[in-house]
């Protein structure tokens, strides 16, 4: 498959220029202050890991819109990444750290059902997920054992 670099850098730019608007919004000073669990990364690891898994995300939602049978996948990424963006908002400036684990447990199934839609239609597509998937398991340990610590 030949690239379209236009449409890729358009497709690896949407997740981390919206990921980068939100956190301009959060109160992420607030993590310092928290009762944290063991295994928990100090800040400066989130922009790190978001930014890879941005990239990532990014490419591989591009082998789905060029394939011919994306659609359903792409529904899916959409909603996913809706939810995703949203979850920041309801943990760090709501506190509301027990919605925040509902909303994370929904984000991880809407993600393993994106990643089967994309495996449908491509495999690499559908593994660049993992690392996604697989922090945000970490992530709601994350936020479920600050919820009882805090």
């Amino acid at each position: 498959m030949k690239i379209d670099w236009k449409t890729l850098l358009v497709c690896t730019m949407i997740p981390a220029v919206l990921g980068s608007l939100i956190a301009l919004f959060l109160d992420i000073e607030s993590y310092g202050a928290m009762i944290k669990p063991f295994l928990a990364p100090p800040k400066w690891v989130f922009p790190v890991v978001w930014t890879i898994l941005y990239l990532l995300m990014g490419i591989s939602s591009y082998f789905i819109l060029k394939s011919k049978d994306g659609m359903e996948g792409l529904k899916w990424y959409i909603l996913q990444l809706t939810v995703n963006l949203l979850w920041p908002l309801f943990f760090f400036n709501f506190k509301n750290y027990g919605l925040s684990f509902l909303w994370i447990i929904l984000l991880i199934l809407l993600v393993g059902k994106m990643i089967y839609e994309f495996y449908k239609v491509d495999k690499k597509a559908a593994y660049l997920q993992i690392p996604y998937f697989l922090w945000l398991i970490f992530a709601a340990y994350l936020n479920f054992a600050i919820y009882l610590l805090n």
